[in-house]
C-alpha cells in the first residue's frame, strides 16, 4: 500500500508539473478526456441553468397529458458534434426553434464557469448552427503555433487567438492594415513575425523606418527597398506611386474584352494575369507613420502632405496593383492633420496592442467594433505582444504573436535573401549590406564627434 501510495503522489506531482510546463502536452493527455465527460454530464443541466433552453413542443404537452405522462423537460440545443483539439474542444449546437445565436454569444461567461473551462467563445456557421469553441488552459500565455497551417499565396499564420485558432495575415481579403502599439506592448515582435512570413513568398518588400533604420535596416538583405528618412521616403513614396500606374497600364492591355472571352478571363487585378506576365506584389512596411505625419516648418508641411498624399492614393488604388500597405506607430489620431482619417479609412485590418491613451484605441476601432476599444486600452503592461485584431466586419478577437528575436528575423531574412526581387523603379532605394563598421563608424575614426 505504501508503494502505491508513492507512485500516486509521483504521478500526481509529475502531472502539475507537465500543466505548469507543458499545458498543451496535459490537455491532450488528461485535460481533454476530463473535459468532454463533464460537458456531456452537465450539458443539460447547465443549459437550463444558463437560460439556454426552450419549452417542449405543443404536441409533446397534448401527448403527456392524453397519456398521463410526466410533461416533458425544457429542451437544450441539440448535440451535433463535440471535437477535441490541441487547446480545448469545439462544440457544434444545432439551435432550437427560437433561440438565437446572440443568446449563446451572451452567456459565453457563464458557459465557461460552468464547465470549467479558460474560455469559451461562439460563432455562427449557418443558420441554425453555432460553433463553440471552449480553451481548456490560457494559450496566450506562452504562445506555441501548431505545426501544420493553412498557407496559401499571401496568407501567412502570424499569431494565435484566444480561442486556440490561428490568426491569419490574408494580404487578398484585407490588403491593407494599421497596427498600433505603446512603447515595449510587442508591436516590433509583430512586425518581424511578418517579415519572417513574408521572407519565403515571391513578394518585394518596402520598408520606411524614419528611427534611422534600427528596427528594419537589420532586415535589409530581404528588402527590395528601404528608406530612413521622411525626404527618402517622400521620394520612395512617389516611385511607388509610378509603378502602380504601370501596373494598371499593362492589366489595361491584357484584359482582352471581347465577346468570345468569358468573365472569368477577364483581367481586373494582377492575380488575374498570367503568371509569366503578373507583376511582383509589393508589401509596404511603415514603421512609424506619426514621423512622416509631423512637421514644424513650411517647407515640412509640403513634404508631409506630399508623403500623406501618396499613401492615401495607395491604399485607394494599391490593391489591385498588387501593393499591400502595413501602417505602424504608436499614436495615431487626428491631431497629425489632414489625410489622416482618409487614411485611416482605406485600412481595413487593425491591430492593437497595449495604448496609452484612449483616442487611439477609438482611431483603431471606433468606426468598426466599438467594444473593442475598452479591451484595447484594459491591455496589461505585463503581457508583452498581446493585442486585439479586428476588421471592418465588426468582429474582433485578441491575439499574441510568438516570441521572434531580432536574430532569428535577420536569419530568416538572409536564408531567402535570394528571393529579393529587383525592381526596376525601386533600384535607387535599394539597401546596401555590408559590416558593421561598414555601416557604423568607430570613435576613433571620428574624434570630433566627442
Amino acid at each position: 500500500m505504501t508503494a502505491f501510495t508513492v507512485a500516486l503522489v509521483l504521478v500526481v506531482a509529475a502531472a502539475g508539473l507537465v500543466r505548469w510546463r507543458r499545458p498543451a502536452w496535459y490537455w491532450l493527455a488528461f485535460g481533454v478526456t476530463l473535459a468532454a465527460l463533464r460537458v456531456l454530464v452537465r450539458y443539460r443541466s447547465v443549459m437550463d441553468a444558463c437560460g439556454l433552453t426552450v419549452p417542449p413542443a405543443r404536441w409533446r404537452l397534448s401527448l403527456a397529458r392524453a397519456t398521463n405522462q410526466p410533461i416533458p423537460e425544457p429542451r437544450p440545443p441539440r448535440i451535433r458534434r463535440l471535437r477535441p483539439t490541441r487547446t480545448g474542444l469545439v462544440l457544434r449546437l444545432k439551435l432550437r426553434p427560437g433561440q438565437d445565436v446572440f443568446d449563446i454569444a451572451a452567456a459565453s461567461d457563464r458557459l465557461r464557469h460552468s464547465f470549467s473551462m479558460f474560455g469559451v467563445t461562439s460563432r455562427e456557421v449557418r443558420s441554425g448552427v453555432v460553433e463553440v469553441r471552449m480553451t481548456g488552459y490560457d494559450v496566450l500565455k506562452r504562445v506555441q503555433m501548431p505545426a501544420e497551417t493553412e498557407t496559401r499565396a499571401m496568407r501567412l499564420p502570424v499569431a494565435l487567438r484566444e480561442d486556440g485558432s490561428v490568426h491569419y495575415r490574408d494580404y487578398r481579403a484585407i490588403p491593407h492594415a494599421l497596427t498600433l502599439g505603446a512603447t515595449e506592448s510587442g508591436k516590433s515582435v509583430y512586425q518581424r513575425n511578418l517579415v519572417a512570413g513574408l521572407a519565403p513568398l515571391d513578394v518585394a518588400l518596402v520598408g520606411i523606418d524614419c528611427k534611422q533604420g534600427v528596427e528594419l535596416f537589420p532586415l535589409a538583405r530581404r528588402f527590395s527597398a528601404l528608406a530612413d528618412s521622411p525626404d527618402t521616403a517622400a521620394e520612395l513614396l512617389d516611385a511607388l506611386v509610378a509603378r502602380m500606374a504601370d501596373v494598371y497600364r499593362l492589366i489595361r492591355t491584357q484584359q482582352r474584352i471581347t465577346v468570345d472571352v468569358p468573365d472569368a478571363e477577364i483581367a481586373a487585378d494582377i492575380w488575374d494575369l498570367p503568371d509569366e506576365l503578373r507583376p511582383t506584389p509589393v508589401v509596404v512596411l511603415v514603421d512609424e507613420v506619426a514621423e512622416l505625419a509631423l512637421y514644424a516648418t513650411k517647407e515640412e508641411e509640403r513634404r508631409r502632405d506630399r508623403i500623406i498624399t501618396a499613401l492615401v492614393r495607395l491604399a485607394q488604388l494599391g490593391r489591385a496593383a498588387g501593393i499591400y500597405l502595413e501602417i505602424c506607430g504608436q499614436r495615431f489620431g487626428s491631431e497629425l492633420g489632414k489625410g489622416i482619417t482618409m487614411l485611416r479609412a482605406q485600412l481595413t485590418g487593425r491591430t492593437a496592442h497595449r495604448l496609452n491613451d484612449e483616442t487611439s484605441a477609438n482611431m483603431a476601432f471606433g468606426d468598426i467594433a466599438p467594444d473593442a476599444v475598452l479591451a484595447a486600452i484594459q491591455i496589461p503592461a505585463e503581457l508583452r505582444g498581446l493585442a486585439i485584431a479586428g476588421d471592418a466586419s465588426g468582429g474582433w478577437h485578441r491575439i499574441r504573436a510568438p516570441h521572434t528575436s531580432l536574430r532569428q528575423a535577420v536569419n530568416l531574412c538572409n536564408r531567402y535573401a535570394d528571393r529579393t526581387p529587383d525592381l526596376p523603379e525601386l533600384a535607387p532605394f535599394r539597401p546596401t549590406t555590408g559590416t558593421a563598421t561598414e555601416l557604423v563608424p568607430s570613435a576613433k575614426a571620428s574624434p570630433a564627434t566627442v
